[in-house]
């Protein structure tokens, strides 16, 4: 039997790899380099699955995925945490001595400044963190060493010089599961988010009558963010999440309210939430 397939944006050794090994060991991994090309591997049926990153503690959100979300034909289905970890990696014959420079991608570099201060590096940025340990590798320059997950050491047999090198102990990301087909959590079986996305109109207090059921009903919205569209500098479209499933009668009716304010509302899923958020 074929196995079925995952794909995610970045190379071999990347968090985003390190998670589908972790949740999908029996899935084929489709590493892809870009965002853009993660949804275009599912939506023409080349991959099942793809796991994107969403958010990051440091971070915040990751920038195109709120963009691509909406206007895609894919659903979240699930969500996945991960402490991020961040080794420092060089050649085999390279010594914390010897190395000067450092290649990560410009989020890791900024995660892990302690470590590039204290040993005077030189930052190079790279496209993503597991490319930049390939790089290394293929370089073969013991002055050369780059910041990546642990498992881009493991692929590309670089030597670990450091470990846990990210200045912040909370550096967490949240990853979504994403397929073409709707599939939502059933209802009293445990905690569920419902993300979903809307439009208002550009009128004051829109947005305050819009959520006014939310209120109401006692829902708890765990995140909402504004975007511009069409090029307008007015914020007409917004990305929520809230704690309940749609079935449930308050969040059922705190939905039917928010129809009244908007002039769309969209689903985007409807997943079990992960054992990470009661911590």
């Amino acid at each position: 039997m074929t196995a079925r397939r995952i794909a995610y944006q970045g190379e071999p050794g990347s968090n985003s790899h390190m998670v589908c090994k972790h949740h999908y060991p029996d899935w084929h991994t489709v590493p892809c380099a870009s965002f853009e090309d993660v949804f275009a591997v599912v939506e023409n049926g080349k991959a099942e699955l793809a796991m994107i990153p969403i958010d990051n503690s440091i971070a915040g959100r990751v920038a195109d995925i709120h963009h691509f979300l909406p206007t895609s034909d894919l659903y979240i289905i699930g969500e996945h945490f991960l402490r991020i970890q961040f080794h420092l990696m060089a050649p085999p014959s390279a010594t914390l001595d010897t190395i000067k420079a450092v290649r990560s991608h410009v989020h890791a570099l900024g995660q892990c400044r302690r470590i590039i201060r204290e040993h005077d590096l030189v930052p190079v940025i790279a496209g993503d963190t597991a490319g930049a340990a390939r790089e290394v590798a293929e370089a073969e320059d013991p002055t050369q060493a780059a910041i990546a997950p642990p498992l881009a050491a493991e692929i590309y047999d670089l030597r670990i010089l450091a470990r846990d090198v990210e200045d912040e102990a909370h550096n967490t990301t949240r990853f979504v599961v994403l397929s073409p087909d709707l599939v939502q959590a059933p209802p009293g079986e445990g905690p569920v988010v419902t993300s979903f996305v809307f439009n208002v109109r550009n009128l004051p207090a829109a947005l305050y009558k819009a959520l006014g059921g939310f209120a109401t009903n006692g829902i708890n919205m765990t995140k909402l963010e504004s975007y511009m569209v069409g090029g307008h500098f007015a914020a007409t479209q917004f990305l929520a999440e809230v704690d309940g499933h749609p079935e449930d009668p308050g969040l059922k009716n705190a939905l039917e309210e928010l129809a009244f304010f908007t002039t769309d509302v969209k689903i985007l899923g409807v997943y079990p939430a992960d054992p990470f958020r009661a911590d």
